[in-house]
Protein backbone atom coordinates (compact mmCIF):
# COMPACT_ATOMS: atom_id res chain seq x y z
CA UNK A 1 0.00 0.00 0.00
CA UNK A 2 1.02 3.02 -1.01
CA UNK A 3 1.87 6.69 1.30
CA UNK A 4 0.53 9.36 -0.80
CA UNK A 5 2.14 12.72 -0.41
CA UNK A 6 -1.54 14.14 1.49
CA UNK A 7 -1.28 11.47 4.05
CA UNK A 8 1.74 13.64 5.57
CA UNK A 9 2.70 17.00 4.24
CA UNK A 10 0.61 19.29 6.23
CA UNK A 11 0.07 16.97 9.38
CA UNK A 12 -2.07 14.36 8.20
CA UNK A 13 -1.52 11.11 9.75
CA UNK A 14 -2.51 7.93 7.76
CA UNK A 15 -5.60 6.57 9.24
CA UNK A 16 -5.53 3.90 12.21
CA UNK A 17 -7.31 0.23 11.30
CA UNK A 18 -10.14 -1.24 12.95
CA UNK A 19 -9.04 -2.06 17.08
CA UNK A 20 -10.02 -4.49 19.71
CA UNK A 21 -12.37 -2.73 21.98
CA UNK A 22 -14.25 1.07 21.98
CA UNK A 23 -11.47 2.82 25.29
CA UNK A 24 -8.42 0.89 22.97
CA UNK A 25 -9.58 2.91 19.93
CA UNK A 26 -9.95 5.90 21.54
CA UNK A 27 -6.92 6.05 23.41
CA UNK A 28 -5.50 5.34 19.52
CA UNK A 29 -7.76 8.18 17.89
CA UNK A 30 -6.08 10.61 20.62
CA UNK A 31 -2.89 10.00 20.02
CA UNK A 32 -3.38 10.07 15.93
CA UNK A 33 -4.46 13.35 16.92
CA UNK A 34 -2.08 14.34 18.68
CA UNK A 35 0.50 13.25 16.56
CA UNK A 36 -1.67 15.46 13.39
CA UNK A 37 -1.13 18.66 15.21
CA UNK A 38 2.23 18.09 16.44
CA UNK A 39 4.45 19.84 13.50
CA UNK A 40 7.84 19.47 15.58
CA UNK A 41 7.88 15.54 14.97
CA UNK A 42 7.83 16.69 11.10
CA UNK A 43 10.74 18.62 11.36
CA UNK A 44 13.98 17.73 9.90
CA UNK A 45 16.55 16.77 11.81
CA UNK A 46 20.27 15.27 10.95
CA UNK A 47 22.15 12.42 13.44
CA UNK A 48 25.09 13.57 15.56
CA UNK A 49 27.24 11.10 17.06
CA UNK A 50 28.61 11.10 20.33
CA UNK A 51 30.63 8.65 22.48
CA UNK A 52 31.40 8.62 25.79
CA UNK A 53 34.06 5.57 25.41
CA UNK A 54 37.62 6.59 26.71
CA UNK A 55 39.06 3.75 24.07
CA UNK A 56 41.16 5.84 21.63
CA UNK A 57 38.96 4.18 18.38
CA UNK A 58 36.14 5.90 19.74
CA UNK A 59 37.52 9.14 19.20
CA UNK A 60 36.81 7.90 15.47
CA UNK A 61 33.59 7.96 16.45
CA UNK A 62 33.12 10.63 18.78
CA UNK A 63 31.34 13.96 16.96
CA UNK A 64 30.77 12.12 14.00
CA UNK A 65 27.48 11.91 11.90
CA UNK A 66 25.32 9.38 10.66
CA UNK A 67 25.46 8.94 6.68
CA UNK A 68 23.30 6.47 4.59
CA UNK A 69 25.12 4.60 2.10
CA UNK A 70 24.42 0.61 0.39
CA UNK A 71 21.32 -0.59 2.45
CA UNK A 72 22.63 0.39 5.82
CA UNK A 73 23.63 3.66 8.45
CA UNK A 74 27.29 4.59 8.99
CA UNK A 75 28.58 6.80 11.16
CA UNK A 76 31.90 8.98 9.93
CA UNK A 77 33.89 11.85 10.89
CA UNK A 78 32.17 15.52 10.19
CA UNK A 79 32.76 18.63 9.09
CA UNK A 80 31.48 22.14 10.31
CA UNK A 81 28.32 22.08 10.76
CA UNK A 82 26.20 18.65 10.48
CA UNK A 83 27.80 17.42 7.26
CA UNK A 84 30.07 14.80 6.89
CA UNK A 85 33.84 15.67 6.27
CA UNK A 86 34.72 15.72 2.53
CA UNK A 87 35.15 12.37 0.87
CA UNK A 88 36.46 13.43 -2.37
CA UNK A 89 37.04 9.93 -3.92
CA UNK A 90 33.32 8.95 -3.45
CA UNK A 91 30.93 9.31 -6.18
CA UNK A 92 28.27 9.71 -5.63
CA UNK A 93 29.04 11.49 -2.46
CA UNK A 94 28.34 10.38 1.29
CA UNK A 95 24.71 11.60 2.09
CA UNK A 96 23.55 12.61 5.76
CA UNK A 97 20.62 11.13 7.57
CA UNK A 98 17.92 13.69 7.51
CA UNK A 99 14.99 12.45 8.90
CA UNK A 100 11.74 12.96 10.41
CA UNK A 101 8.91 10.89 12.08
CA UNK A 102 6.08 9.89 10.59
CA UNK A 103 3.37 6.87 11.25
CA UNK A 104 4.45 3.53 9.68
CA UNK A 105 2.02 2.50 7.09
CA UNK A 106 0.66 -0.56 7.56
CA UNK A 107 -2.83 -1.86 8.70
CA UNK A 108 -1.72 -4.94 10.22
CA UNK A 109 0.31 -3.02 13.36
CA UNK A 110 -1.89 -2.47 16.10
CA UNK A 111 -1.62 -0.18 17.39
CA UNK A 112 0.17 2.09 14.34
CA UNK A 113 3.98 2.66 15.00
CA UNK A 114 5.43 5.75 14.58
CA UNK A 115 8.44 5.29 11.74
CA UNK A 116 11.29 7.61 10.88
CA UNK A 117 12.24 8.39 6.92
CA UNK A 118 15.36 10.33 5.99
CA UNK A 119 16.08 11.71 2.36
CA UNK A 120 18.76 8.77 0.70
CA UNK A 121 19.85 11.50 -1.87
CA UNK A 122 19.49 14.54 -3.20
CA UNK A 123 19.47 14.24 -6.91
CA UNK A 124 16.76 12.91 -6.78
CA UNK A 125 15.29 13.77 -3.72
CA UNK A 126 14.07 10.73 -2.54
CA UNK A 127 12.80 9.03 0.74
CA UNK A 128 13.28 5.52 2.84
CA UNK A 129 12.52 3.90 5.70
CA UNK A 130 14.87 3.58 8.60
CA UNK A 131 14.42 0.20 10.35
CA UNK A 132 15.90 -2.15 12.48
CA UNK A 133 17.16 -5.45 10.30
CA UNK A 134 15.77 -8.64 12.74
CA UNK A 135 18.40 -10.91 11.81
CA UNK A 136 21.47 -8.88 12.45
CA UNK A 137 20.37 -5.86 14.63
CA UNK A 138 21.47 -3.50 11.80
CA UNK A 139 19.76 -0.78 10.95
CA UNK A 140 19.41 -0.16 7.52
CA UNK A 141 17.34 1.66 5.09
CA UNK A 142 14.92 1.11 2.45
CA UNK A 143 11.23 1.33 0.70
CA UNK A 144 8.11 -0.12 1.90
CA UNK A 145 8.90 -3.69 0.79
CA UNK A 146 11.91 -4.12 2.12
CA UNK A 147 11.03 -2.66 6.05
CA UNK A 148 7.46 -4.38 6.22
CA UNK A 149 8.71 -7.30 7.79
CA UNK A 150 11.50 -5.58 9.95
CA UNK A 151 11.69 -3.53 13.07
CA UNK A 152 9.86 -0.36 11.99
CA UNK A 153 8.88 1.46 15.40
CA UNK A 154 8.53 3.18 17.69
CA UNK A 155 10.95 5.64 17.13
CA UNK A 156 10.95 8.52 19.55
CA UNK A 157 12.92 10.91 21.12
CA UNK A 158 14.02 11.22 24.29
CA UNK A 159 11.84 13.31 27.04
CA UNK A 160 13.88 16.26 26.43
CA UNK A 161 13.66 15.86 22.77
CA UNK A 162 17.44 16.02 22.25
CA UNK A 163 17.85 12.72 21.33
CA UNK A 164 16.92 9.39 19.33
CA UNK A 165 15.49 6.55 21.04
CA UNK A 166 13.72 3.50 19.43
CA UNK A 167 10.70 0.90 21.61
CA UNK A 168 11.62 3.42 24.54
CA UNK A 169 14.83 3.57 24.79
CA UNK A 170 18.82 4.49 23.44
CA UNK A 171 20.45 1.33 22.56
CA UNK A 172 22.30 2.17 19.60
CA UNK A 173 25.86 0.86 19.14
CA UNK A 174 28.23 1.12 16.14
CA UNK A 175 30.37 -1.96 15.11
CA UNK A 176 33.67 -2.23 13.01
CA UNK A 177 32.59 -3.64 10.21
CA UNK A 178 36.34 -4.01 8.88
CA UNK A 179 37.59 -5.27 11.86
CA UNK A 180 40.68 -3.12 12.64
CA UNK A 181 41.36 -3.02 8.66
CA UNK A 182 41.53 0.24 6.95
CA UNK A 183 39.78 -0.95 4.14
CA UNK A 184 38.38 -4.49 2.79
CA UNK A 185 38.38 -5.11 -1.17
CA UNK A 186 35.47 -8.01 -0.60
CA UNK A 187 32.75 -5.42 -0.45
CA UNK A 188 32.06 -2.37 -1.72
CA UNK A 189 31.80 -0.16 1.74
CA UNK A 190 35.11 -1.89 2.47
CA UNK A 191 36.46 -0.41 -0.57
CA UNK A 192 35.40 2.84 0.29
CA UNK A 193 36.93 2.72 4.00
CA UNK A 194 33.35 2.50 5.51
CA UNK A 195 34.33 1.34 8.86
CA UNK A 196 31.65 1.81 11.48
CA UNK A 197 27.71 0.53 11.29
CA UNK A 198 24.83 1.41 13.34
CA UNK A 199 23.36 -1.27 15.05
CA UNK A 200 20.64 -1.68 17.71
CA UNK A 201 21.32 -3.43 21.22
CA UNK A 202 17.66 -5.17 20.86
CA UNK A 203 18.29 -7.64 23.90
CA UNK A 204 21.07 -5.06 25.71
CA UNK A 205 23.30 -7.72 25.76
CA UNK A 206 26.16 -6.12 23.52
CA UNK A 207 25.30 -8.01 20.82
CA UNK A 208 26.33 -11.30 21.98
CA UNK A 209 26.11 -13.43 19.09
CA UNK A 210 25.99 -10.84 16.40
CA UNK A 211 29.15 -8.81 17.20
CA UNK A 212 31.64 -11.51 16.32
CA UNK A 213 34.68 -9.98 18.55
CA UNK A 214 34.70 -6.77 16.71
CA UNK A 215 35.51 -3.26 18.59
CA UNK A 216 31.68 -1.99 19.36
CA UNK A 217 30.91 1.24 21.21
CA UNK A 218 28.00 2.49 22.95
CA UNK A 219 26.67 5.88 21.39
CA UNK A 220 24.23 8.71 21.23
CA UNK A 221 22.36 9.65 18.47
CA UNK A 222 21.78 13.69 18.88
CA UNK A 223 19.12 15.44 16.55
CA UNK A 224 20.32 18.29 15.13
CA UNK A 225 17.17 20.77 13.76
CA UNK A 226 17.59 22.10 10.38
CA UNK A 227 16.32 25.15 10.10
CA UNK A 228 12.99 26.39 7.90
CA UNK A 229 15.68 28.25 5.58
CA UNK A 230 17.26 24.73 4.68
CA UNK A 231 14.20 22.99 4.50
CA UNK A 232 12.55 25.69 2.04
CA UNK A 233 16.13 25.29 0.08
CA UNK A 234 15.54 21.64 -0.44
CA UNK A 235 11.66 21.98 -1.34
CA UNK A 236 12.12 24.52 -3.76
CA UNK A 237 15.00 22.93 -5.37
CA UNK A 238 12.90 19.70 -5.81
CA UNK A 239 10.09 21.68 -7.25
CA UNK A 240 12.25 23.13 -9.49
CA UNK A 241 13.02 19.68 -11.39
CA UNK A 242 9.28 19.45 -12.57
CA UNK A 243 9.28 15.69 -11.32
CA UNK A 244 8.24 13.92 -8.20
CA UNK A 245 9.59 10.65 -8.16
CA UNK A 246 8.05 7.95 -5.55
CA UNK A 247 9.82 4.95 -3.75
CA UNK A 248 8.38 3.02 -1.33
CA UNK A 249 5.20 4.27 -1.20
CA UNK A 250 6.77 8.23 -0.18
CA UNK A 251 6.41 10.73 -2.21
CA UNK A 252 9.89 13.32 -2.91
CA UNK A 253 8.82 16.30 -1.44
CA UNK A 254 9.82 17.52 2.37
CA UNK A 255 8.08 18.22 5.84
CA UNK A 256 5.08 20.29 6.83
CA UNK A 257 7.33 23.22 8.69
CA UNK A 258 9.01 23.83 5.52
CA UNK A 259 5.48 23.93 3.44
CA UNK A 260 4.03 26.37 6.35
CA UNK A 261 7.12 28.77 5.68
CA UNK A 262 6.59 28.99 1.87
CA UNK A 263 2.78 29.41 2.39
CA UNK A 264 3.76 32.15 4.37
CA UNK A 265 5.98 33.46 2.36
CA UNK A 266 3.45 33.29 -0.50
CA UNK A 267 0.92 34.86 1.41
CA UNK A 268 3.33 37.92 2.74
CA UNK A 269 3.72 38.34 -1.26
CA UNK A 270 0.21 38.64 -2.17
CA UNK A 271 -0.49 41.62 0.45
Amino acid sequence: MALPLGLFLGGCIVAIPVVTGVAEGVEHQKKQNAEAANETRMTKFNALVSCESKDELADEVENGIVVLRHGKAWVVPRDDGPKPAPAPKLDPPLHAFAGFYIQYPDEERSPPERGLVSTISDDPPMLNWLYVDRQTYEIKYGNRSASISQIVGEWDWTQDESALMLNGWEGFVVIDELDGAEEDDSTEYGREGLRWALYYDIEDNGLKGKRKGRDMFEVTLQRHLQSEEDQLKQLEEANKKMQVATRGGLKTQFTAPAREQQRKSEQANQH
